[in-house]
């Protein structure tokens, strides 16, 4: 199902704060509230497609690999975080978002564990799948360029990690599952303007130009068959 809404529009204002996540949330997931409403029109206005049906069934289906690929996707993201400040260390304001950001991704990779624990659900080997890989894959190589496409990279990943919480959330029937994925909307709706903004505050030209090459290159990664099942994978194939 493809996205029709109108091109998007970057914020790039470089003065943003993040919010700080230890300030109202918590590891114990008792103890954290879901947001009563949050506008998602950017989060679909910014990526080129929608998660399909079939990813949802199959996804409801296989719970337990989605709960455990999810907490990857947690600790991978504070581990991008952190690569990030030790390679970058000449911005004051990145490295301060970049620290912000790794508290609350490891917060959410808290959480998650939390959630396996409670499900008796044992850890097992996952393979990576092919999504951050294909969009990598075009990454330049050279700076500044080689880290605005990253930051780019980072929002898009951002973006639909946010989609599928919010499309989960609508079919899923475990009450307290959906209510954590809901609560997770309220964060991951504004991490992928955090990577734009960064990303920006990086570049002395606009970076719409990468920021639409990237949406095709996510779009048909996450549309196209897919023999994996993971968080970001594509139209599942076999499973």
């Amino acid at each position: 199902m493809t996205d029709t809404a109108s091109p998007t529009t970057l914020s790039c204002d470089t003065d943003s704060n993040f919010h700080d996540p230890l300030s109202d949330d918590s590891v114990d997931i008792n103890k954290i509230k879901s947001p009563i409403s949050v506008d998602l029109t950017p989060i679909f206005n910014f990526l080129g497609s929608r998660t399909s049906q079939g990813w949802v069934t199959a996804a409801l289906n296989n719970l337990p690999l989605i709960i455990q690929d999810h907490a990857n996707c947690e600790k991978k993201a504070a581990g991008t975080a952190m690569n990030l400040m030790f390679r970058y260390e000449f911005s004051f304001e990145l490295q301060k978002k970049l620290a912000q950001l790794i508290r609350e991704e490891m917060l959410h990779y808290e959480q998650v564990l939390g959630i396996m624990n409670e499900r008796d659900q044992v850890w097992q080997y996952l393979s990576a799948g092919r999504y951050a890989k294909g969009m990598l894959k075009h990454k330049r190589t050279f700076e500044p360029e080689a880290m605005i496409d990253v930051l780019i990279i980072g929002a898009f990943i951002e973006a639909r990690s946010c989609e599928r919480f919010a499309a989960l959330a609508e079919q899923i029937s475990d009450e307290r599952l959906g209510r954590y994925y809901r609560y997770l909307l309220k964060s991951e709706s504004r991490h992928f303007e955090d990577y734009l903004t960064l990303a920006q505050s990086l570049s002395d030209d606009p970076i719409e130009e990468r920021v639409q090459f990237f949406k095709t290159v996510e779009s048909e990664l996450i549309s196209s068959p897919d023999t994996e099942l993971r968080f970001h994978s594509g139209d599942p194939v076999l499973i």
